[in-house]
Order: C-alpha cells, then structure tokens, then sequence
C-alpha cells in the first residue's frame, strides 16, 4: 500500500468511503471537492493498493501558521486494523512538521474508541469536549491536541530504539 497525495480524480473514491465510515454526518462532494482543490490551506493525501484508494486523510494548515488540524481520516473496512489510519495520521504529522506548525489540533466523536486510542498512542492529549457536536447523533466532540516537537522527539527516539535492536 502506499500513500500519496490526493487529487480531485480521488473525490468519487473518497466520498463512497466517507459515505460509508460516516453515514450520519459525511461531508458533501462539493465539500470535499473544495478541500481537495485548496492546496494553499491544506494537504490531503490517499491510501492506495493497485488503483483502489482504501482510505483518506485531510490536514488543514494556513500559510504562516503555528497549528494545523486534522481534517479527517478514514480507512475503508477492508484496510482496518492494519495500521493504515496510523500512517494515514503520521503522513498528516509529517506535513504539519514540514510547513512548520507547532501543533496539531483535532476533534474526534467520544464514542469512537478505536481513533482515540490511536490519537493517545501518537501523543495527542485532551484539551476538552464539545457537548452534543455530532449530529445527528448526540454525540461529544473530544478536542485533542499534538505538540509537534515532542511528537518529532518520541518518532526520532522510536526509530533509534528500533535501529539498536536490528
């Protein structure tokens, strides 16, 4: 699998998996179609395996800015549990880091352990909740944050571990 830059060919891929990992609150393609055509305030990029896109994700940073946030991400079932949100999200960090933004901000839906879990094990911290910010499910936004040097400190210390056991 391998994860490039998204562009406006990927919009019908992207939305049958935003469709399908969001059925109650999916953006609209004309949404996500501006997203994708705004380069200047944002990145988003595609999982793909072949010429099938298995998921998404969208990082929203403006030009001389100190903090970015995830837009989304979203993986289709038949790549979960793979690590592929994982890349998907580190492919996101990484491109904060290059446009220099010193943190990172997301909001994830409270009841949405998995994506939590996964946000906690990068580095992400909760800052607070958005009550009721899903709709139209009554759901808690959980606002989540990354300080990006600390997040480039545990990558660097992560890979010189690795390296000492090969």
């Amino acid at each position: 699998m391998t994860i490039r830059v998204a562009t406006i060919a990927d919009v019908g891929a992207i939305m049958a998996i935003e469709q399908a990992s969001f059925p109650a609150d999916a953006w609209s393609e004309s949404l996500m179609r501006a997203e994708l055509e705004n380069i200047a305030h944002g990145r988003y990029f595609v999982l793909e395996q072949g010429n099938h896109v298995l998921g998404y994700a969208g990082l929203r940073h403006l030009p001389g800015g100190k903090d970015a946030d995830v837009q989304t991400i979203a993986v289709s079932d038949a790549a979960r549990g793979r690590g592929q949100g994982r890349a998907l999200l580190r492919t996101l960090l990484e491109e904060a880091d290059a446009r220099r933004a010193r943190e990172v901000f997301l909001d994830v839906r409270a009841d949405n352990a998995v994506a939590h879990a996964l946000y906690v094990s990068e580095g992400f911290t909760e800052l607070g909740r958005r009550p009721r910010y899903y709709q139209p499910d009554d759901v808690d936004a959980v606002v989540m944050r990354l300080d990006i040097a600390s997040w480039r400190g545990a990558q660097a210390a992560n890979q010189k571990e690795q390296g000492a056991c090969s």
